[in-house]
């Protein structure tokens, strides 16, 4: 069927699906969060946010097509105002009466707007570069609602992107569709790996421990690590726990996107992975570019590119540090802040509990990729000549990096305690 389907009708196709996605996905959304904040959401209740939902992602369509009319604060900073629709929201529920039935759906509200969020930010910058027109409703709501899946990061950006990667011929198509499958093959094969590997190092209760007559590594995760006692773990079994832990990341991120865009490549949008051999990676910026590409494309859109424009200009170095402290470091707290529950709730003890280990994720991770890029912009054009024990160095370097930092990425261990395990890695003071 998608094979005799034009362009123009599989894109009315995904748009019909997101009709359906537009009820279910808010009603599953709040499924899973009733129990975590206190507020039992009803089938009525669930619908109803599902429709006021609908009906502000329509009204931000139809404000993107009237964008020259809007006043020019707005058309200088649309998506300022587009994200201060979330926060008007929530300081109506900090201070508006609870457990109303009002309540409760300016509430369901406020947990499903992040999913919309990012995608209306597509919308709005599309507006902003005058290329909405050629496209209609449909366009926007494949993306807004997509069919094929994912998270609150927008899988396959705006229609710009989409519209460039779409297969106008039966011969692009038929590329494009072999390269999904491809894409599902890989994620079946990564999920077994997972389970490989959480049997067999880790003994985890699986059919590969079971094969292997219950013989594994026994390693603690690393979870367990740093919660655990001095002297409980052998410093090498530490080691290698942190080091599956990061290839654990990296195949279960891959497995769900390779999901995900297999079944955009199979409608005919032949976008980039998601993740692509970041293991294989000899700099940390190329890591981050391979890691979570739709991720990292969100900040580079609406954080990186907006401070690199605007400040510093004079100045290369403070302005590409401005840059990458944007995106990485605020960018990836904002992105993470306005997901989680806590802050809807205003609870602001757990959101502090949430934010303050990512704080220090984030300024180590946007530390990396500011000296990575450094470094790149220094060295550019010698990496080619490179033997490969200078590169199996590079990588290897990466993964100590990269597996250092997710240390510092959640969990209840305060920094005194992650900096104490890290120093007795290197046999000082907690062993």
């Amino acid at each position: 069927m998608l094979r005799w389907l034009q362009p123009g009708l599989r894109r009315w196709l995904l748009g019909l699906g997101a009709l359906v996605v537009a009820v279910r996905e808010p009603v599953a959304m709040l499924r899973r969060s009733g129990g975590d904040n206190g507020i039992p959401f009803d089938h009525a209740t669930m619908l109803l946010v599902a429709a006021v939902m609908f009906a502000y992602a329509v009204c931000c369509y139809l404000l993107a097509r009237r964008f020259e009319s809007l006043p020019a604060s707005v058309r200088r900073h649309p998506l300022v105002f587009l994200h201060a629709t979330f926060w008007v929201l929530l300081v109506v529920l900090w201070i508006g009466p609870a457990h109303s039935a009002s309540f409760r759906v300016l509430t369901g509200c406020a947990i499903v707007m992040p999913f919309l969020l990012w995608r209306l930010s597509y919308l709005a910058l599309t507006a902003q570069r005058g290329k909405l027109a050629g496209t209609g409703p449909q366009d926007h709501a494949l993306y807004i609602w997509p069919v094929w899946g994912g998270s609150d990061t927008p899988y396959g950006k705006g229609i710009d992107y989409l519209k460039s990667t779409e297969a106008g011929d039966a011969e692009s198509l038929a590329r494009s569709q072999l390269a999904g499958l491809k894409l599902l093959v890989l994620a079946f094969i990564f999920r077994a790996a997972v389970k490989l590997i959480n049997g067999v190092v880790y003994g985890a209760d699986n059919a590969f421990r079971d094969a292997l007559g219950g013989v594994t590594l026994g390693l603690p995760t690393v979870d367990a690590l740093l919660a655990a006692q001095a002297g409980t773990h052998a410093v090498w079994g530490s080691w290698l726990s942190i080091y599956f832990d990061l290839v654990l990341r990296v195949l279960k991120l891959a497995a769900y996107g390779h999901v995900v865009v297999g079944c955009l490549r199979l409608f005919g949008f032949n976008v980039f992975r998601n993740t692509y051999k970041p293991l294989l990676a000899e700099s940390i910026i190329e890591f981050w570019n391979r890691y979570y590409y739709y991720f990292k494309e969100l900040l580079v859109h609406f954080f990186f590119f907006p401070a690199f424009v605007r400040y510093f200009r004079n100045s290369p170095r403070l302005r590409l540090f401005c840059a990458v402290f944007a995106s990485a470091f605020l960018g990836n707290l904002y992105y993470h802040a306005i997901q989680d529950e806590s802050l809807v709730r205003g609870d602001w003890q757990q959101l502090a509990h949430m934010l303050i280990p990512r704080v220090n994720y984030c300024f180590l991770l946007a530390l990396g990729i500011f000296v990575s890029m450094r470094r790149e912009q220094r060295h550019s054009g010698t990496r080619a000549e490179r033997r490969w024990p200078r590169r199996a160095l590079a990588i290897f370097g990466v993964w100590t990096f990269f597996a250092f930092i997710q240390l510092f990425h959640d969990g209840d261990p305060t920094l005194l305690e992650r900096v104490e395990f890290i120093l007795a890695l290197f046999g000082i003071g907690r062993a």
